[in-house]
């Protein structure tokens, strides 16, 4: 027999880690917004991406959630005018990450409340299983 209180410890820490590895990824995101190549023919920072997807477990029949994968956004570079830039091209223009801060930090706050989210179910779930454990030893 499968217990739901350690199917749901199980369950909060696969959302746990799918959660900090978001935050992850954002906080690298994040840090590299700013960074342009070291030359004109080279490609700055590009923003990366977290893609979850659910994984069932059959001798449980839950799902849990798990980190499909690390994608990187295609989308087109930032233009900034710095001739004095050693990546600025013959126009003065440099290439800078596709990264938006902002959207990071909407993504880093959303991953945040997720994060907490899971704990708090932990949390219950622990509180739980030791209001059984004080009703069997009585």
């Amino acid at each position: 027999m499968i217990d739901p209180i350690q199917t749901s410890f199980r369950v909060a820490s696969s959302g746990l880690y799918a959660q900090s590895m978001r935050m992850r990824v954002v906080s690298e995101n994040i840090a590299n917004a700013y960074t342009s190549a070291a030359d004109a023919a080279s490609d700055p920072y590009r923003r990366k991406t977290v893609t979850f997807g659910d994984e069932l477990s059959r001798s449980e029949g839950v799902r849990y959630v798990g980190v499909r994968q690390i994608g990187v956004d295609m989308s087109p570079f930032r233009l900034t005018h710095d001739p004095g830039n050693p990546a600025a091209n013959g126009k003065g223009e440099v290439k800078m990450p596709n990264v938006d801060p902002v959207l990071e930090l909407a993504d880093l706050r959303e991953a945040n409340h997720g994060y907490q989210a899971n704990l708090q179910v932990i949390r219950q779930a622990r509180d739980l299983f030791s209001l059984t454990l004080d009703l069997l030893k009585a």
